[in-house]
């Protein structure tokens, strides 16, 4: 057993282990420690980098949702390249929660979005769910900038997919794109391009969000698709 994996167990709150084990409905709860994301994070800034670290990240899979969420954190917290090591662990992504954590805390290894635009464009032609996740979620957290929006939408646009955890990306990708890029993301919602389900609930996420002055949002609220999707 590893240090980290000890040191999750002892960490271990059942409570709070019920609780987020209703947001993570596809995972075991058996799986499931119930360590609050906050003190994961600890654990992986604290051995990031180190012997003890290294030989987490190598020890693929892990046994627990905690194991996976530390390690998730302490892929953003290397230094240098962590390529290999984030296409390691991507097969093993298998809920959001992980993907997001991850992906979140990746703002290393995303300094120079450019660098590794090709990477992220691959993992968005995948058939496994969460790995397509982790592509749109990083699309919307580091490429919905001046140089890089207009292509991000377009990739996201293209996606068809009846899996619920990347439908729901593209509705939180293409809600944060009409806050950020209004003039870009709208002609796809009047013109209809995306999956009905997506784009009424882009349509819901943008309305949302304080970031949408009032006047987009009443004019968004008629471009819903009405009836049953």
């Amino acid at each position: 057993m590893s240090i980290i994996l000890k040191e999750l167990l002892a960490l271990t709150d059942n409570d709070y282990r019920d609780f987020h084990a209703r947001l993570i409905p596809n995972i075991d709860k058996d799986t499931l420690l119930g360590v609050r994301g906050p003190l994961c994070r600890k654990i992986a800034k604290k051995y990031a980098g180190t012997p003890e670290g290294e030989a987490f990240l190598s020890s693929l899979p892990h046994s627990y949702y905690d194991e996976n969420l530390t390690h998730a954190y302490m892929l953003g917290y290397l230094e240098g390249d962590a390529l290999e090591k984030i296409k390691a662990f991507l097969p093993y992504m298998d809920n959001w929660a992980v993907v997001d954590s991850c992906v979140s805390n990746l703002k290393k290894f995303f300094k120079s979005p450019d660098d590794v635009f090709d990477f992220v464009i691959s993992t968005l032609k995948s058939s496994e769910e969460y790995i397509v996740r982790f592509g749109i979620v990083s699309l919307l957290c580091y490429y919905l900038t001046d140089k890089h929006a207009k292509r991000a939408i377009e990739l996201v646009k293209q996606i068809k997919s009846d899996k619920f955890y990347i439908k729901m990306a593209q509705a939180w990708f293409f809600a944060t794109a009409l806050t950020k890029h209004y003039e870009l993301a709208l002609p796809l919602i009047e013109k209809r391009e995306l999956d009905a389900w997506v784009h009424n609930k882009s349509i819901q996420k943008a309305r949302e969000s304080y970031r949408v002055p009032n006047e987009r949002k009443q004019y968004l609220n008629t471009l819903k698709i009405r009836g049953k999707i």
